[in-house]
């Protein structure tokens, strides 16, 4: 039978590991909707290394919508990510919002980082195949 300590011992929680990423060029995927803006930073092979939504910041309603949250959010995610060595950048956009001119000027405004290319990824939208036409009778 455990005693209460060794009960406790087991439910202390081990802190993380720092990861040691250390890449030059990075892709910034760029989703706007209506409702939000979310960024994903994305190493070479398509692992997420950093993130998030604008609700991060604590926007709420409406003004997570805005292009100066989606500027906020760029800003803190691209500070990050000079700390771990980015100098180039690719950013793939998807959606139709308000925030692309927010990113843009955030990613003017920090300087150090080249832009290597800009790609739009929105869908387009498609109402599918026509249907038969009944015969008329």
């Amino acid at each position: 039978m455990a005693t209460p300590t060794t009960a406790a011992k087991a439910k202390v929680a081990t802190p993380k590991k720092k990861r040691d990423i250390k890449l030059d060029s990075w892709v910034l995927h760029v989703q706007t909707t209506d409702n939000n803006t979310i960024l994903a930073l994305v190493d070479e092979n398509g692992n997420r290394v950093l993130g998030g939504g604008t609700g991060k910041l604590g926007y709420k309603w409406s003004k997570k919508s805005t292009p100066y949250a989606a500027e906020v959010l760029t800003k803190q995610i691209l500070k990050e990510a000079q700390g771990l060595g980015l100098k180039e950048i690719w950013v793939v956009f998807r959606g139709c919002g308000l925030a692309r001119d927010g990113v843009f000027k955030a990613i003017n405004e920090i300087g150090l980082i080249d832009i290597q290319y800009i790609k739009e990824n929105t869908a387009i939208q498609f109402g599918g195949c026509k249907w038969k036409r009944k015969k008329r009778i």
